[in-house]
């Protein structure tokens, strides 16, 4: 099976999917010319020319709007936020018409749209710019949201959010896009709202998903070590939510640890781990613990940021807290 990376498993997604369907475009800030600001869409302007791969200005509130307004008439745009921490100037145009349409028209209007981009950390980007903002778009009714973390996960989801008639929130990661994976040649689609276990195990549960994938295997292969096996399960979409597949995975092992990069006041850990307490308070055998970003704004100082993010000894302490091994 070939081994590509991320970035190239999103533009393959795009282009059998362009290919497919005419009415499907992408529209954002470089990604036409320049080939992208991460050069997802390297090629695809050569290939399907200036009117479905456009370049726009910078105005993330405008261009989200445009690509509503092609959505509600009949194209399928894929609409690329440079960065999700841009996203924010267009927060009125997705919640409030992307999110809604549907739903004010009595089912009239369907608005077929992924915004896709890089969410999350990255490196020396500091408070404005190395945010994870999954929370925001979560919350809304009407909107779907993908966090995939792997190059085979990324493309079938990516296909499937295209295909979708809901709007689809897709979130990538800056420091994902050369992670590599085997992605197999020909079509494939991955249902969105479905679960993935990662990882086999007994002792604990550890639900994750997006970037902290990396963080939580590594902790998975040192609690090896210590004789605990751990369960990763990764939801891959965070709304619609696994929820048959957590709680299995939960009930189990008996314990659980919720891992999640973005702040921890109202977060989808904290959501997950409301959820698990609540329909899988009998079969718990400790309280749920989270490992999240810390509660404050994203330091500039490197030593600073990696210690507002979620590591490896975050996450082996918060097992050993379920396992009453400290």
């Amino acid at each position: 099976m070939p081994i590509i990376t991320y970035r190239d498993a999103l533009r393959e997604a795009m282009d059998e999917e362009m290919a497919r369907d005419e009415n499907v475009i992408l529209l954002g800030e470089e990604v036409a010319e320049y080939n992208g600001a991460y050069k997802v869409s390297q090629g695809l302007w050569d290939k399907y020319g200036s009117k479905r791969v456009i370049d726009t200005p910078i105005t993330e509130e405008g261009f989200t709007g445009v690509g509503i307004g092609a959505a509600m008439a009949g194209l399928r745009p894929i609409v690329e936020w440079m960065t999700f921490n841009f996203s924010i100037m267009a927060l009125d145009q997705v919640i409030n018409n992307a999110a809604k349409m549907r739903y004010m028209s009595g089912g009239q209007f369907k608005v077929p749209i992924v915004f896709r981009g890089p969410n999350g950390p990255a490196e020396y980007l500091a408070a404005q710019h190395s945010q994870a903002l999954q929370t925001l778009f979560v919350h809304i009714p009407g909107l779907k949201v993908v966090a995939p973390a792997t190059p085979y996960d990324a493309k079938g989801l990516l296909k499937s959010a295209i295909r979708d008639d809901n709007p689809v929130i897709f979130l990538e990661g800056e420091l994902m896009y050369q992670w590599k994976g085997e992605v197999p040649e020909g079509e494939y689609l991955i249902p969105i709202g479905k679960a993935d276990i990662k990882r086999e195990g007994k002792d604990v549960t550890i639900l994750t998903y997006s970037k902290p994938l990396r963080v939580v295997e590594e902790a998975a292969t040192e609690l090896e070590k210590q004789g605990i096996e751990a369960e990763i399960v990764d939801l891959r979409t965070i709304r619609p939510m696994d929820e048959e597949t957590i709680y299995r995975s939960v009930k189990k092992t008996n314990r659980c640890v919720v891992v999640d990069e973005s702040w921890p006041m109202v977060s989808v850990a904290s959501h997950v781990g409301w959820m698990v307490s609540r329909n899988c308070f009998d079969d718990l055998d400790a309280p749920v613990e989270l490992v999240t970003g810390e509660d404050v704004p994203m330091p500039y100082n490197h030593r600073l940021e990696l210690a507002a993010q979620p590591s490896v000894e975050k996450v082996i302490n918060a097992v050993q807290k379920v396992m009453y091994l400290t």
